[in-house]
């Protein structure tokens, strides 16, 4: 019975080595989208979508490690990533509404 326990949990480690590495590969890839994006939303979308993959990733360690304190830093770091997010939007909403208002008196329109 016992060899059935251990070979579950040696399973389950190789699962979660092959999610990290996973998700790893994404992180790089939006880490690439966040530099190239054609626009601004492009940049935030992907730092959005990083951070949720480290997230997941903490989440994982948590499991995997069988540490609680793990959890708690990734709800802490949920709260902080959704606060970076909204301040982007911000700032990239007020660049953005400063930039259409010029532009409208260029062109002489209201």
């Amino acid at each position: 019975m016992n060899s059935g326990i251990a070979a579950l949990e040696q399973a389950y480690g190789v699962l979660f080595t092959v999610l990290l590495i996973i998700l790893a590969l994404l992180f790089f890839a939006c880490l690439i989208r966040a530099v190239i994006g054609p626009r601004m939303a492009d940049r935030i979308v992907a730092i959005n979508i990083m951070g949720t993959m480290v997230m997941v990733a903490i989440a994982v360690l948590a499991v995997m490690l069988q540490e609680g304190y793990l959890v708690d830093i990734c709800l802490i770091y949920a709260m902080i990533s959704f606060l970076a997010v909204i301040i982007l939007t911000k700032v990239y909403m007020g660049v953005y509404m400063e930039w259409k208002s010029r532009e409208g008196e260029k062109f002489g329109s209201y």
